[in-house]
C-alpha cells in the first residue's frame, strides 16, 4: 500500500546483504558492477530495496564486456535498454541515452528488467500435472502428449475446440507467426490481451477516420498547447511518458487537464482535475461539447471540409445541458465550461486516454466521443494535436497489427474470402487446402464456413467452455486451452474461470513464469507448463504505442530449458504435419525459424497499414543511429537515415526499396505523402444518403488531385492515365491478382502504392472522418448506464442494450441491469495500475527489486465510507461482489477516491477468496508477492462491439475481516 512491509514475502533461497558481502572485498567500480549485476539504475534500485538482491557473476573472469541494445518488455513507450554482457552473462544495464523515447530514463520496472532474464522464479523446464503434482518432463514428451490430445480433440470436435490464446509479449515476428499458425491449424479462436485493454479503441477510432491507433506520438506532445487526459494514469502505467507531457506543460505552458474518478499520481500534476462518476465518459464529453457548440468554439471550416455527421452529434449534445451533465457525471457545469474554454483557447491540444475509457460495456462509445471532441476542435492531423492512445504492453500495438485477434488476419484484413485469398498468395499456399483446415458447420439447414466467422474473444473463452453447446455459434465447446504469455488474473469472473479450467480436457501454459494459470484450478491431470524465454533471449521487432518499430538484439542465449516462442510454434507445426507448408519461405536453423525471414514475409503482405517498408535492415540501421533523430519531430537529421522518422512508424508505404520515411502524425495534410503526410482514409465509401463522404476541396501538400478521392485501384490508375508509371513486373503482378480490380491493399508488387505516392496521393484515398458510425449499435455515441449501477434513477433514461448473441456466444445486458444490487452492494468498484507492477504481475511480483516495494494487495476507500463501514486503515477487509465472490485485502483509507467509490490494482494473484495458493506453484517458482485478484470480484459485462470486459465500473460491499 505504498508502504514498506516485510510480512508476506516468500523466503526463497536469497543471498545475504549485497553490501555486507562486498564490504570485505577490495575492487574497482567496474568489478563491483560486474559482481553485483547492476549499474547506475540498479544502484538506485538498491537504495530503495535495502540491498536484498542475489548477485549474478560472470562465468569466468576477464571476458570482454559487450553492450547489447534491446527494448523494455513492460509498457508501450518503447524505452531502450542497454545490456552489458560478459561471457554470456547479463551483468548490468543502463537506459538508452540516445533513444528519442526514453532519453536516458527508466521507471522502476524498466530499471529492473535484467532480473526477468536471470530471475530465480522462472519456469525452468517443461512440467505436467500428475496426480495433482507438477512433474518435470522433456520437451519431446510435452509436444507429443499435448499434440496427441489436440489431434484427438480435433478429430472428435473440430479445430475450433482448441483455443490458441496469444500474447502482447510476442515480438512482431512471433505475433505474425502465431496468427499464421492458428490459420494452418484451422481456427479463428485466437486472440490476445488487446481484446481486454484497447479493442474498443481500435474499433472506435478505426471506424472514425480509418486507422485504430495512436495518431501522433509521445514525443509530439512536446508541441501540444493543451493536454486533455481521461481514464489514464501515465505517472504509474507509463512513467517515462510523463517526461513528454511535462515538457509541454513547462515549455508551452500547456494546461494539463486530468479527468478521472480517482485522484491519481498523474492528477497531482494537473492544472485542472475533474473527478467524475465511473462509467459516465460520454456524458462528460458531450457536456464539454455543449459549451463548445453553445459558444461557437468549434472549428467550422475543418468540420465542413473533413468531417461527416457532426450535425447528428449536435442534436445529441443539445440534450446534455450543464444540469443534466452534473446529474449523470457529478461534475459542476461551471468546471466543464472552464475546461471547454481552456481547450478552445489552447490549440492544438491533444487528447490522451487509456483503459479507464476503454474497459466498459459502452467502451466503443467512449473512444468515439473522444475522437469527436478532437474533430470538433479541429485538432486532428496536426502536430501537438491528435488522439494519443497509450497502449499497455510493450508490443500490444504490434500484436494487434499482426493479427493476433479473433476477427482478422494480419494487417486488419478481416476474415472475408478476399482476405484469405490475399494471404494465401503471400504464403504461396493452396487456398483450397487452407479452406480444408477449417470446419464447415451445418446449423438450421445452413452451412457456415468457420473460416469466415469471428472467433470467440479471449474475454469470453470461459463461456466457450461452460456455455451449453447448443447456445454457441460453433460446432462444439472449447475443450483445450493454450494460454501463451497471458495472465488469467487480468480477466474478470475468476471463479467461473476456475470452473472452466477444471472442465477442459487440456490446459497448456506457455510462459517464462508459471502464472496464476498454474494454481487457480484444482486439476489433477491434463495440465502442462512449457517454459518460453523472455524477449531478451531472442531478437526481433516490437512496435511502440506511436506505431514505431524497434529491433531488439538478443541479449543472452535462452536460459534453463526454455525455448523462444517461434521455435515452440515450429515444434507444434512439426507435430501437426504442416511445417513444410508454413515455413516454405522462412529458413529454419536447427529448430528455430530465422526471425528476419519472418519480418520479410509480413513486409510482403501488410499493405493495408504500411508494414511493408520496415525491413530488418532499415530497422537495425535506426537502432544503430538513434542519436541522429530529433527528439520532437523524430526525423533523422543527416547520417544514413536522413529524413526517416524514427522506427518508420506505420504506414511506411511501399517496398523497403521505396524508402518511405514513415508517418509520424497521421492525417497531417501539411506534408506530402512521400514525406509522411496523410489524409483521412476513404474506408466507408464515397457517398451516404446523398451526402459526400470524401474530403471537400482539401488535400495533402503537392497532391495532383485537388479534392477528395476514393481509394486507389488499378482501374483508377488507368482512368487517371497513371498506369503508364507501372513497371512491367508491377503490371504483371497486378494482373495476376485481379487485373483492373486489384487495389492498393492486395497488390503484392506495391506498384499501385508507389505510383499513387509518386503523384503525392494517399493510396487509401482522401475522405472525411465520420462522427457517426452507422454500422455500430449506437451510430451516435450514447451514454448508457453500467450493468451494475447504483444509480437506479438513471436506468430508465439511459438503459443498456438488449441481450444478444455475437462473437459466437450469448451476451447479457438488460437481463442483468434490470436487477437492483445497489442495496447490498452500494460502493462503485474500479481498478487500475500501480507503478511497481505490470499486467497480471507474474513477472514483476517475481522480481525482488519490485516485490520489496509493494507487498500487499489493497483497496482504496474514502474516509467517510470507511468510517460508515467501521473500516480501519491498514486492516484486513472482505470485498464482496454481486455475483457471489469475495476477496480478503488490506484497507487503504484515502481521499484519492471519492465518496461511494473504491479502487483496487489488478496486478495481484495467488490468493483466492482468502486462501493462499502458494503451495500449488511448482517448487521454487512462486512469485515473492502473492495476493487476491480484484478480478475475482469484478463482474460480467462486455462491450457491444468488441466484447471488451467491464472492469472500471461495478458494485461491491466492504466489511471488516
Amino acid at each position: 500500500m505504498l508502504r514498506k512491509k516485510t510480512n508476506g514475502v516468500a523466503k526463497g533461497p536469497r543471498a545475504g546483504s549485497l553490501l555486507s558481502s562486498l564490504a570485505a572485498k577490495t575492487m574497482d567500480r567496474r568489478g563491483f558492477l560486474a559482481a553485483s549485476g547492476v549499474t547506475v539504475g540498479g544502484l538506485a534500485a538498491l537504495s530503495l530495496t535495502s540491498g536484498r538482491v542475489e548477485a549474478a557473476t560472470p562465468s569466468t573472469e576477464g571476458g570482454k564486456i559487450v553492450r547489447k541494445k534491446s527494448v523494455c518488455t513492460h509498457c508501450s513507450v518503447g524505452c531502450t535498454v542497454m545490456a552489458e554482457v560478459q561471457n554470456g552473462t547479463w551483468i548490468g544495464q543502463e537506459p538508452g541515452w540516445d533513444s528519442p523515447f526514453n532519453l536516458g530514463a527508466h521507471c522502476a520496472k524498466g530499471a529492473s528488467v535484467r532480473e526477468h532474464a536471470h530471475g530465480e522464479r522462472r519456469l525452468k523446464y517443461p512440467m505436467k500435472m500428475v496426480g495433482g503434482q507438477w512433474q518435470k518432463i522433456s520437451w519431446d514428451e510435452a509436444i507429443n502428449e499435448i499434440g496427441d490430445k489436440m489431434l484427438q480433440i480435433r478429430e472428435e470436435s473440430g479445430p475450433d475446440s482448441v483455443y490458441w490464446l496469444g500474447s502482447a509479449k510476442f515480438s512482431n515476428e512471433g505475433s505474425y507467426l502465431f496468427r499464421k499458425f492458428a490459420a494452418y491449424w484451422g481456427t479463428n479462436n485466437v486472440d490476445h490481451q488487446a481484446r481486454i485493454c484497447h479493442s474498443t479503441t481500435v474499433a472506435g477510432v478505426a471506424n472514425t477516420w480509418g486507422y485504430g491507433a495512436m495518431t501522433n506520438s509521445y514525443n509530439d506532445i512536446h508541441n501540444s498547447k493543451a493536454i486533455f487526459l481521461i481514464g489514464g494514469n501515465p505517472a504509474e502505467a507509463h512513467p517515462v511518458s510523463l517526461l513528454h507531457l511535462l515538457k509541454a506543460k513547462e515549455e508551452n505552458n500547456a494546461p494539463l487537464i486530468v479527468c478521472d474518478p480517482r485522484f491519481t499520481r498523474t492528477a497531482a500534476h494537473a492544472d485542472e482535475y475533474v473527478r467524475f462518476r465511473p462509467g459516465s465518459d460520454v456524458a462528460l464529453v458531450w457536456g464539454l461539447l455543449w459549451h463548445i457548440f453553445e459558444n461557437s468554439w468549434e472549428d467550422k471550416e475543418f468540420i465542413r471540409t473533413r468531417v461527416y455527421g457532426m450535425d447528428d452529434i449536435r442534436q445529441e449534445v443539445k440534450k446534455w445541458n450543464p444540469e443534466e451533465v452534473e446529474r449523470v457525471t457529478g461534475v459542476p457545469g461551471a468546471q466543464l465550461e472552464r475546461v471547454a474554454r481552456t481547450l478552445a483557447n489552447n490549440r492544438p491540444g491533444t487528447v490522451i486516454w487509456c483503459m479507464g475509457g476503454t474497459q466498459h460495456t459502452n467502451g466503443n462509445n467512449n473512444t468515439r466521443a473522444y475522437c469527436v471532441l478532437q474533430l470538433a476542435l479541429g485538432n486532428m492531423g496536426a502536430p501537438g494535436g491528435g488522439t494519443n492512445i497509450f497502449r499497455g504492453h510493450d508490443n500490444v500495438q504490434g500484436a494487434t497489427d499482426l493479427g493476433v485477434l479473433a476477427d482478422t488476419l494480419p494487417g486488419y484484413y478481416g476474415l472475408a474470402a478476399g482476405s484469405w485469398a490475399h494471404w494465401a498468395r503471400v504464403w504461396e499456399e493452396d487456398l483450397d487446402w487452407l479452406k480444408g483446415r477449417f470446419a464447415v458447420w451445418d446449423k438450421d439447414g445452413k452451412s457456415r464456413a468457420m473460416m469466415n466467422e469471428k472467433g470467440i474473444p479471449v474475454s469470453r473463452w470461459i463461456d466457450g467452455v461452460l456455455e451449453a453447446k447448443e447456445n454457441l455459434e460453433q460446432p462444439d465447446n472449447t475443450r483445450a486451452m493454450v494460454l501463451w504469455g497471458h495472465a488469467p488474473n487480468s480477466q474478470t469472473r475468476m471463479l467461473e474461470m476456475k470452473e472452466a479450467m477444471e472442465k477442459l480436457d487440456l490446459l497448456v501454459v506457455v510462459d517464462p513464469f508459471p502464472t496464476v494459470s498454474a494454481v487457480l484450478h484444482d486439476r489433477k491431470e491434463g495440465a502442462y507448463l512449457l517454459p518460453a524465454t523472455t524477449q531478451f533471449e531472442t531478437s526481433g521487432s516490437v512496435t511502440a504505442s506511436n506505431r514505431s518499430l524497434q529491433w531488439r538484439e538478443k541479449v543472452v542465449e535462452p536460459l534453463f530449458d526454455s525455448k523462444v516462442d517461434h521455435e515452440i510454434m515450429k515444434l507444434f507445426a512439426d507435430k501437426f504435419g504442416f511445417t513444410d507448408r508454413m515455413f516454405r519461405n522462412i529458413a529454419i536453423e536447427g529448430n528455430e525459424p530465422v526471425v528476419e525471414d519472418i519480418t520479410r514475409e509480413f513486409n510482403r503482405g501488410m499493405w493495408t497499414i504500411g508494414y511493408t517498408g520496415q525491413s530488418p535492415e532499415r530497422l537495425k540501421k535506426h537502432m544503430a543511429n538513434q542519436h541522429h533523430f530529433d527528439k520532437t519531430t523524430l526525423r533523422a537529421v543527416g547520417g544514413p537515415c536522413d529524413g526517416d522518422i524514427y522506427g518508420l512508424p506505420w504506414p511506411s508505404w511501399g517496398t523497403p526499396e521505396m524508402n518511405h520515411p514513415g508517418t509520424h502524425v497521421l492525417y497531417d495534410m501539411s506534408l506530402p505523402v512521400s514525406k509522411g503526410g496523410l489524409t483521412f482514409r476513404a474506408r466507408f465509401g464515397v457517398e451516404r444518403n446523398g451526402e459526400n463522404l470524401l474530403a471537400d476541396g482539401v488535400y495533402s501538400k503537392n497532391s495532383e488531385i485537388k479534392d477528395g478521392y476514393p481509394e486507389f485501384t488499378m482501374q483508377m490508375l488507368m482512368d487517371l492515365g497513371w498506369d503508364g508509371d507501372l513497371t512491367a513486373e508491377e503490371r504483371a503482378s497486378i494482373d495476376a491478382v485481379a487485373g483492373p480490380e486489384t487495389n492498393w491493399k492486395t497488390d503484392l508488387s506495391g506498384g499501385i502504392q508507389r505510383v499513387a505516392i509518386k503523384h503525392e496521393c494517399a493510396p487509401f484515398g482522401n475522405a472525411k472522418a465520420r462522427a457517426i458510425v452507422w454500422n455500430f449499435p449506437d451510430p451516435v455515441p450514447l451514454h448508457r448506464e453500467p450493468l451494475y449501477t447504483n444509480r437506479r434513477d438513471l436506468v430508465e433514461d439511459y438503459p443498456t442494450y438488449e441481450d444478444k448473441t455475437f462473437w459466437r456466444v450469448p451476451t447479457l445486458y438488460e437481463s442483468i441491469q434490470k436487477k437492483d444490487f445497489s442495496k447490498d452492494f452500494p460502493i462503485i468498484l474500479t481498478s487500475g495500475r500501480l507503478v511497481e507492477y505490470e499486467g497480471g504481475g507474474d513477472e514483476t511480483r517475481s522480481n525482488p527489486w519490485l516485490a520489496e516495494l509493494q507487498q500487499d494487495m489493497f483497496i482504496e476507500v474514502n474516509p467517510r465510507d470507511a468510517n460508515n463501514m467501521n473500516i480501519r486503515d491498514g486492516k484486513d477487509v472482505w470485498v464482496s461482489g454481486p455475483e457471489g465472490a469475495r476477496i480478503k485485502v488490506k484497507a487503504m483509507v484515502t481521499e484519492r477516491v471519492g465518496e461511494g467509490v473504491a479502487f483496487m490494482p489488478f496486478h495481484f494473484g495467488g490468493h483466492l477468496e482468502g486462501k493462499d495458493l502458494r503451495d500449488k506453484y511448482p517448487k521454487g517458482s512462486d512469485p515473492y508477492v502473492l495476493g487476491e485478484s480484484t478480478n475475482t470480484v469484478q463482474t460480467y459485462g462486455y462491450d457491444s462491439v468488441t466484447q471488451m470486459q467491464e472492469t472500471k465500473c461495478t458494485l461491491c460491499s466492504i466489511m471488516p475481516a
